[in-house]
């Protein structure tokens, strides 16, 4: 009769560690020097600033109507805005970090809505968002009035650099490409 000995299953460990550096014979490993597991840290922003910005939008100033000297065509600028500046966010040359459709909502509706929307793209530090208002065929004698209510919130807005019809395949008449300031 066959004796066990305590050595058989240390004997199995070692052939299974000889096959294992067999294995790896001449693996090297890789070399970084990024630490595992850190972590950057957000950049500091100012305390109030969101909040601010969120004030600013919800103001009840003074509606200003489509068509005044800052809005022609559905193009509206800051001063100190460049017509260069201006070419380019027209052809959608600015990536678009964000969009809202504000289609089928009541002015009510849809100026809450874009007012939350700027507040967040401001949040996240967006330079160009696109506004899809629709062209307002269902606004009868009234006109497209979520266009004109999303035209006035945007020339209030001190964030809204400037702003552009979009292009034909992005909405035409029926959107806006706009360019926020960067804090």
């Amino acid at each position: 009769m066959k004796q066990k000995h305590g050595n058989d299953d240390r004997d199995k460990g070692d052939s299974d560690a000889a096959l294992f550096r067999e294995a790896v014979r001449g693996v090297k490993p890789l070399v970084t020097d990024r630490r595992t597991g850190a972590v950057r840290k957000p950049a500091p922003r100012a305390r109030f600033a969101r909040a601010g910005r969120l004030a600013a939008l919800d103001e009840d100033a003074p509606r200003v109507l489509a068509g005044s000297p800052e809005e022609i065509d559905g193009v509206f600028r800051r001063p100190g805005i460049q017509e260069a500046v201006l070419r380019k966010l027209r052809r959608g040359r600015y990536g678009l970090q964000g969009e809202i459709d504000l289609h089928g909502l009541r002015v009510g509706q849809a100026s809450r809505a874009l007012r939350e929307f700027l507040a967040d793209a401001l949040a996240l530090n967006a330079r160009c968002v696109r506004i899809v208002h629709g062209k307002g065929l269902r606004s009868g004698s009234k006109g497209p009035v979520v266009k004109m209510a999303v035209s006035s919130i945007l020339r209030q807005s001190n964030s809204v650099m400037a702003y552009v019809r979009a292009r034909p395949d992005d909405g035409g008449s029926g959107a806006l490409y706009v360019l926020l300031a960067r804090d």
